[in-house]
């Protein structure tokens, strides 16, 4: 008969719990808080680059991340995305539970109910990082441009993305002017974002970065058209 010791049985409890580790997604080791704007964007970043490669950790996305999070939360970052079914961000940004706000609307156009729901979380917590994510094929940014070039309206509600994203038109040159279209709308609006009076004191001692960006269809990868944050310390 072979002995099954202490020191056997812990082998096997511990290859158990690492493997269900494994299955849930769940982080072996508690990370830091990103709390400046900098460790927040390198943070997020970091996830796009394992999107790219399929290295994958999934974090953050296990019960007991759950149960942690079932009273409070406090999201490291705030992304303001398109509707587009491609383009989910906790998945391009490889993040788990907690870690984001999210808001999308088609061709990320903007209204006083969106703009608020992008302050609550550097207004209310301290979610040092705000992304503006445009994307390539942008489905409503095509078709507000070729609205717009045919002197039409979009039925219903959709004329209301319309004019929402009317000022990027103005932009919609080159050789795929829609591309420059939907790349004006991410700029302008986190233009407007960086500026207006709630966040622009918080953007402008250092505790909040507003970033735009790009995501590609074809790649997976994200890039930044402006607002990287460049110092780690808040000022």
């Amino acid at each position: 008969m072979r002995a099954d010791g202490p020191g056997r049985r812990s082998l096997l409890t511990g290859a158990a719990s690492l493997t269900a580790a494994s299955l849930v997604g769940c982080s072996p080791v508690a990370r830091p808080y990103p709390g400046t704007p900098k460790a927040a964007y390198d943070r997020l970043m970091a996830g796009n680059r394992r999107w790219v490669s399929n290295a994958l950790q999934h974090p953050d996305r296990d019960p007991t991340r759950r149960e942690l999070l079932a009273s409070s939360q406090r999201p490291y970052g705030a992304v303001l995305s398109c509707i587009d079914s491609r383009v989910p961000p906790e998945l391009v940004f490889d993040t788990g539970l907690g870690d984001l706000f999210v808001m999308r609307s088609g061709g990320v156009a903007v209204d006083s109910v969106i703009t608020g729901s992008v302050e609550y979380g550097p207004m209310t917590s301290g979610t040092p990082l705000i992304v503006v994510l445009g994307h390539q094929r942008c489905g409503a940014v095509s078709a507000v441009y070729g609205a717009l070039r045919a002197g039409r309206s979009l039925p219903g509600n959709l004329q209301a993305i319309t004019e929402a994203l009317r000022p990027a038109y103005e932009h919609a040159t080159g050789d795929d002017p829609a591309d420059a279209m939907a790349r004006a709308q991410v700029k302008l609006t986190a233009d407007a974002l960086r500026g207006n009076r709630d966040l622009a004191p918080l953007e402008g001692k250092g505790a909040l970065a507003v970033v735009s960006a790009y995501y590609s269809l074809d790649t997976g990868e994200v890039e930044i058209l402006n607002g990287a944050p460049v110092t780690s310390e808040a000022g």
